[in-house]
């Protein structure tokens, strides 16, 4: 495993390079079918998302370039006076590039959301993780839900 990355907090600034990432991580799902939507789009989301705080995002960096990034979104719980109500957070957009897989980046970036979830007091990270993307998943420590349920609204 080599170690030749470092791990940040994205800003709003990384918005072009994390969308045509996103471009990149997409088209690896299908098959390399040219995107229908304007990258542009998602850069803008990105930045407004990133410069407001609504997201946060990890970036891992390797010879002055971003290589891998993974995303994260605060699911606010509504208050109640009996528990705690500690946020959750929805993690998504995962991804390393070819070049640096299997190097430790994928698990850097994990690993610094991971703690500052923890320092900030969130209660659970969740996932929707794709078949291939499940056991990276399960090594990190997520585990099947047993309170989840959940309802497809694209019928």
């Amino acid at each position: 495993m080599t170690n030749d990355f470092t791990v940040r907090m994205a800003r709003a600034a990384d918005a072009r390079l994390l969308a045509e990432l996103r471009w990149t991580f997409k088209q690896e799902d299908h098959e390399g079918r040219p995107p229908a939507q304007p990258l542009e789009e998602t850069e803008q989301w990105m930045r407004d998302r990133l410069g407001d705080g609504r997201w946060l995002a990890w970036v891992a960096e390797s010879g002055g370039e971003i290589r891998g990034h993974v995303f994260l979104c605060l699911v606010e719980r509504m208050p109640e006076p009996y528990s705690d109500n500690l946020p959750i957070g929805y993690v998504t957009n995962f991804y390393v590039t070819p070049s640096q897989r299997n190097k430790g980046a994928g698990s850097a970036l994990l690993e610094a959301l991971k703690q500052h979830c923890r320092t900030v007091g969130f209660d659970t990270l969740i996932v929707w993780p794709s078949e291939r993307s499940s056991p990276l998943w399960r090594r990190s420590g997520f585990q099947p839900p047993e309170e989840l349920l959940e309802l497809p609204l694209d019928t």
